[in-house]
Order: C-alpha cells, then sequence, then structure tokens
C-alpha cells in the first residue's frame, strides 16, 4: 500500500502519493522518457545509480502495485507510463513537509525560509513579482 497523507483541496480531503527515494529517481526518467521499458530506465540510470536490470524492474513493479506506473504489454514488451504527474507527486511532497515541519502553517514556512536560506537579488525580485502576480489574480474579479 502507497504511503499517503491527506491533504485539503477544495474543501474534501484527498489522498496524495508518496514516492519513496528510489522511487522519485525512477519517476522522474519515466517522466522524461515514458511510455519506456524498464532496460532504459536502467540504462539511463546506470551513469548514476549501480542498480541492476532486476533492482529497477522490481521497483517498476511494486510502483505499479502502488498506482504510481501503469504497465502496457506489447507481445514480449512491458512499457511503463506514469500514472501520476510531476506536479501530484510535488504537491504531496510539499504537503508532507509543511505538516511535518510547519504545522501546516505556509507563513512560519515563508519566514523560516527568507531568514535562513541565503536568495540573491534575482530571486528576491523574482519572489516580489510573484506576490504580486498573486494579488493580482486574488483581486480580479471572476469573468461572466
Amino acid at each position: 500500500m502507497a504511503k499517503s497523507t491527506k491533504n485539503l483541496i477544495g474543501g474534501r480531503r484527498k489522498s496524495s502519493p508518496q514516492l519513496t527515494e528510489a522511487e522519485w529517481v525512477i519517476m522522474k526518467v519515466v517522466w522524461e522518457n515514458e511510455p519506456c521499458a524498464a532496460g532504459t530506465v536502467q540504462e539511463i540510470l546506470q551513469h548514476n545509480k549501480n542498480w541492476a536490470y532486476s533492482t529497477v524492474k522490481g521497483a517498476m513493479d511494486r510502483m505499479v502495485e502502488k498506482g504510481f506506473l501503469k504497465i502496457d504489454r506489447i507481445r514480449n514488451l512491458q512499457l511503463f507510463s506514469s500514472k501520476i504527474s510531476q506536479e501530484e507527486a510535488k504537491k504531496s511532497e510539499f504537503r508532507k513537509m509543511l505538516k511535518r515541519a510547519f504545522d501546516d502553517a505556509l507563513t512560519p514556512m515563508m519566514q523560516f525560509l527568507l531568514e535562513n536560506e541565503n536568495f540573491s537579488q534575482k530571486e528576491l525580485r523574482q519572489f516580489r513579482q510573484l506576490i504580486e502576480k498573486a494579488e493580482r489574480n486574488r483581486t480580479t474579479p471572476a469573468k461572466k
């Protein structure tokens, strides 16, 4: 069973996937190359990881069971594709961190980042622009 957290989305609780570190590595390759065979993933990863084909294939089979990947079979070939998007996975990771480290509160998280990370002037300008854009989008009346 996949690890999950409960997220409040649109007023309802929604279960989100939690990928392990190894699953993140595999998913990144799948997202870039889908559909792809386990051998393709193993070949791409062999430069950074010393994982045998059986390790990669076993992990990918477990990821199918967890609902992260799906398999399309073409004769003897198994092609894997993602069942979760990068955005879903990132949101889940972010929510997990926010809940654990900051009790689900965004303002203390932002304060922590601003006080403890050495952001460049360019990054700070980009943050300001993102905040201004978010403010404009919230104050713009909905079109009918």
